[in-house]
């Protein structure tokens, strides 16, 4: 039997993603304007927007289907 491998995140997934999105955009703005420049600026981009859905789906306020 193959033992999966447990990973214990230090950080909630908001914040590793925003980490990740913003040094995405550093990367991005070393580069020259072009097609690599935009899809790192997309993949930052769905970061966010990744983000902002964790953190709507964990609120407080979010009541279950009924």
């Amino acid at each position: 039997m193959q033992v999966r491998r447990r990973f214990k995140y230090t950080a909630p997934l908001k914040d590793r993603l925003t980490m990740w999105a913003n040094d995405v955009r550093a990367q991005a703005a070393k580069l020259k304007p072009g097609p690599e420049q935009d899809t790192m600026l997309k993949r930052a981009r769905q970061a966010e927007t990744a983000a902002h859905i964790d953190d709507w789906v964990n609120s407080p306020g979010l009541q279950p289907p009924k």
